[in-house]
């Protein structure tokens, strides 16, 4: 099991860039499939970017691909998620999640099912 803190929200107009991090606890960090994903208010929680133990191989929401980022760093047992050219769509509260599948195929590493453990989440508002 990790512990995850999610930081780095906050209220940005449209346009803007913000960078999320989540900070997890354990000696395992970097044997755990990494992943992000968002509630916008009424909606279900949805997919938005994955990334493998090694920090080799990403996946991305084809409504994220292109403006956001995912990153690790193994030595800060640290994820990151750095959101360009935000939406107002983008507003939701994003959660890092963890699964120990260290090698997921695209589908799983993109299905929520496939994450144990989760951040309590941190708001993005983006303005217009």
């Amino acid at each position: 099991q990790v512990q995850l803190v999610e930081s780095g929200g906050g209220l940005v107009q449209a346009g803007d860039s913000l960078r999320l991090s989540c900070a997890a606890s354990g000696r395992t960090f970097s044997s755990y499939t990494m992943g992000w994903f968002r509630q916008a208010p009424g909606k279900g929680r949805e997919f938005v970017a994955a990334i493998s133990w090694s920090g080799i191989t990403t996946y991305y929401a084809d409504s994220v691909k292109g403006r956001f980022t995912i990153s690790r760093d193994n030595a800060l047992n640290t994820v990151f998620l750095h959101m360009n050219s935000l939406k107002p769509e983008d507003t939701a509260i994003y959660y890092c999640a963890a699964s120990s599948n260290r090698r997921p195929t695209a589908a799983r590493a993109m299905n929520i099912l496939e994450y144990d453990d989760w951040g309590q989440g941190t708001q993005v508002t983006v303005s217009s």
